[in-house]
């Protein structure tokens, strides 16, 4: 009777456990449904807008390119001949209706429309489908109905993604074991199986136990509701979905590339590292639990990379997100049992880094920086987390070699700046390296003129490799230099991972001197001051031909509303600017602006409503902060240093804008404006193909020394022979 009853209660237990999986399981059913249903309403909308795209693509093609691709095995005179002449017309065209060309037999139409098929998938693979608040209003139909397709996805956020994969996973461990289960739950059934039978379905009872244990523990009946909740949520209002479209555009683009499949080329998107490196890569899973965000696919590459190498320089071109990049990688040791982590940034960038860890993810900020930075270094030495300090105030804490605790990961930003080891501040970051399981190095310029200083950040990483790159091994080429770096080095560029940014465009703005102008460049010149040549064309306000185009430029972006970022390398010329266009401007931002009032600037400049101009020092405003709602961007001088130009327009044309971005140069004819460029294309085009392409052009290495100081003395030189009649030495 006893055994009986204990017989009894086990069933009851096995019943009981297998009715909570049934509902477990159609939870996770409904979620996978729900979220394949909001999927399919976007899909709805976008298909045929790339269909479309495909089209028009396709219309440019001649037909004769379906030779190329049966390799001239496919006779195309006759379809030409049937009017036929271009790709999308016989893609376009059914089988039959090409039959019906004179001299078009089966197989060659059979052969065409194979042909045309393949272009076209080839093709579907290139194009992509760009959202813009630049067009006409209101938005077009098709755009406005695809953002508000994707707005439910976005909504949902990263958690239903989750809470979708963790349901597969669910229904798979489940489906089986229920099944087998199956005889338990029928009374009398029960009482007269087998022994293999009842072993089956005991073993399948335990293994629904298992799950239902991990189950609970990852809180996935919530979730699941949760998540339901969000994607069955009526879609919101055109203009709502437009504005949350501004207002993070960059998750509407990440859910785009993955349904419509058309992002980046691989090997673009993982830097062109060789087959060895992106395979080790690859094989490693990106634990994004404690992420508040979804990654392009490139981010999680470069989480990923930095992750399995260990030791790396991540040196994506400004605007692709390096920061997450390294926020994702703090967030996969942490979710792995990491507790102590460490980021070391300029002052300037502290608290966008601040920002950006606990917006996206979940991880705990330790700022460790002011006159209380010791008290918070030792809470972080006690309760672990992210902490958060700057390069001088590093120099001012404990040496990494007294310090128990070792960091999961050192992340330093702006890496560029421990170049020098003999610098103090290269000697703490190298202490701190040297105790870190992972070291992360982010810079978007580590080898601007010197292979040598790109050389002293590896040696910071691996001793080891730092000596095979040398001059020598530069001067080889792009691949043996490539080859070299590759264990340590990742880089991507904009226009090969972002398809969907708008288009940037360049105007350089020549003016010409007036009288007041050319009499102030003039005693410049002869005084033999190079910057005072430089900002000449500002010298005298009330004639300054450069100032009245800036006017111009301001006026026309105030009437389209655009929002306007004015760069200058000088503070006076700064000051002249404010003048000239009001006291309602914003700014400067400038160096000796703390990091806080800056971000506070760019805050409300980002917040004002319609038409707004900010004013910044081009080293100050140049790095660290995002632009984004800047559309316009005005250099009021060209710069000595390419990067300085590069990283100013690439706060505001980064991931994230929405709008074309104009950049308009001020620039003066017969000036030193003029011996600028010319001195410094030379320069430009070996930064490219150093630092931005990580290629290596082939030239001389001594090529790549060329100073600042020396170009001013010789640009001094030229322009006062030029002045006083004689003649300029020649270019090289």
């Amino acid at each position: 009777m006893g055994r009986a009853a204990a017989g009894d209660g086990g069933t009851r237990a096995a019943r009981s456990a297998l009715d909570r999986a049934d509902q477990l399981l159609a939870a996770a059913r409904a979620v996978r449904a729900d979220h394949r249903r909001a999927v399919d309403a976007v899909r709805a909308v976008l298909d045929p807008m790339l269909d479309a795209l495909v089209a028009e693509e396709l219309a440019t093609i001649p037909v004769g390119r379906l030779k190329d691709v049966t390799e001239g095995r496919l006779r195309v005179t006759a379809v030409e001949q049937g009017g036929l002449t271009t790709v999308g017309q016989v893609h376009a065209t059914g089988r039959y209706a090409l039959r019906a060309l004179p001299g078009v037999g089966a197989q060659t139409a059979d052969q065409a429309l194979a042909a045309a098929g393949r272009i076209a998938h080839a093709v579907r693979d290139t194009v992509s489908v760009r959202l813009t608040v630049d067009g006409p209003e209101p938005p077009d139909a098709a755009f406005t109905a695809l953002v508000v397709a994707l707005h439910r996805l976005v909504a949902a956020g990263p958690e239903a993604v989750r809470a979708r994969d963790a349901a597969l996973g669910l229904v798979t461990a489940l489906e089986g074991p229920l099944a087998d289960a199956a005889p338990l739950r029928r009374r009398l059934p029960a009482l007269f199986l087998g022994r293999e039978a009842r072993a089956r379905a005991n073993g399948a009872v335990a293994a629904v136990r298992t799950a239902l244990t991990a189950a609970e523990e990852r809180g996935l009946a919530g979730a699941f509701a949760q998540a339901s909740v969000d994607l069955l949520r009526a879609p919101g209002t055109p203009a709502a979905a437009w504005v949350d479209f501004e207002l993070r555009s960059t998750e509407y683009y990440v859910l785009l590339a993955d349904l419509s499949g058309t992002g980046p080329d691989r090997d673009a998107a993982e830097g062109f590292l060789p087959a060895s490196v992106a395979d080790r890569v690859r094989g490693l899973r990106l634990d994004d639990s404690l992420l508040r965000v979804s990654l392009r696919g490139y981010q999680s590459f470069g989480a990923r990379f930095a992750l399995a190498q260990r030791r790396v320089v991540l040196g994506d071109e400004m605007g692709l997100g390096k920061t997450v990049q390294a926020v994702a990688a703090l967030a996969h040791l942490a979710a792995r049992g990491g507790t102590h982590f460490l980021v070391v940034c300029p002052a300037s960038v502290l608290i966008n880094w601040t920002r950006e860890i606990r917006s996206r993810s979940t991880l705990s900020v330790v700022p460790v920086h002011g006159p209380d930075r010791r008290e918070a270094f030792a809470e972080w030495r006690g309760s672990g987390g992210v902490a958060l300090t700057t390069f001088d105030a590093l120099t001012g804490l404990p040496e990494a070699a007294e310090v128990p605790e070792r960091p999961g990961m050192l992340v330093v930003d702006e890496a560029h700046f421990v170049k020098n080891p003999a610098a103090r501040r290269s000697r703490a970051v190298a202490g701190w390296a040297e105790r870190a399981d992972h070291v992360l190095l982010l810079t978007g310029t580590p080898m601007e003129n010197r292979v040598a200083e790109f050389r002293s950040l590896v040696a910071l990483l691996r001793p080891d490799l730092a000596p095979s790159l040398d001059v020598t091994r530069a001067a080889a080429g792009s691949a043996a230099f490539r080859r070299a770096v590759s264990p340590v080095y990742l880089r991507r560029n904009q226009e090969d991972v972002l398809s969907e940014l708008p288009p940037l465009v360049r105007v350089d703005e020549w003016v010409e001197f007036s009288e007041g102008d050319r009499e102030a460049y003039g005693e410049a010149v002869a005084g033999g001051h190079f910057m005072r040549m430089r900002r000449a064309a500002y010298a005298r306000p009330e004639v300054s031909a450069n100032l009245a185009r800036l006017r111009e430029l301001v006026a026309e972006a105030a009437a389209n509303g655009h929002k306007v970022v004015v760069f200058s390398y000088f503070r006076d010329v700064l000051a002249t600017v404010r003048k000239a266009l009001g006291e309602d401007v914003a700014g400067p931002l400038a160096g000796d602006v703390s990091a806080a009032r800056r971000q506070l600037m760019v805050d409300e400049f980002a917040a004002a409503r319609g038409h707004a101009v900010l004013l910044s020092q081009i080293q100050a405003g140049g790095t660290g902060l995002n632009m984004q709602a800047a559309s316009v961007v005005v250099l009021c001088e060209p710069q000595i240093k390419p990067t300085l130009e590069h990283q100013a327009v690439a706060r505001a044309h980064r991931m994230g804008q929405i709008r074309t971005v104009q950049v308009h140069r001020l620039l003066t004819a017969d000036s030193v404006d003029e011996r600028m460029l010319a001195l410094l294309a030379r320069k430009e085009r070996l930064f490219d193909a150093y630092a931005r392409r990580s290629e290596v052009a082939e030239a001389s290495p001594e090529a790549l020394d060329v100073s600042d100081a020396a170009l001013a003395r010789r640009i001094v030189e030229e322009e006062q022979l030029r002045l006083t009649g004689g003649a300029p030495a020649p270019l090289e």
